[in-house]
């Protein structure tokens, strides 16, 4: 299955809800979600900084990783960046594709 990062950015009543529920609850709540639309949570991390959570994640494909991101950023607490992971096997297999890429003012 295809790996995903989900980065996760709390709004104020998101971070208050944090505060009241607990990291692990938000943790199994999450394991929960991901799990429901088919896939595994593989970590769960708080952070400082810009980003208050980083998720790693095995879905089913993007279509299922785009609404884990809606249902998430339709709540109003939180908003997530989504980003794709690649293996390194998969970076060799696309650069073995063969390409008809002109570059600008090529």
């Amino acid at each position: 299955m295809p790996k995903y990062l989900f980065e996760a950015h709390y709004s104020a009543e998101g971070a208050k809800a944090i505060l009241k529920d607990g990291g692990t609850a938000r943790r199994e709540a999450v394991g929960k979600a991901i799990a429901g639309i088919g896939g595994r949570m593989e970590a769960f991390y708080f952070a400082f900084g810009g980003t208050d959570v980083y998720v790693l994640a095995e879905l089913p494909d993007n279509v299922t990783a785009a609404a884990m991101a809606l249902a998430v950023s339709q709540s109003g607490l939180a908003s997530t960046t989504t980003r794709v992971l690649l293996t390194p096997e998969e970076v060799d297999q696309a650069a073995k594709k063969p390409l008809n890429y002109r570059p600008p003012g090529g």
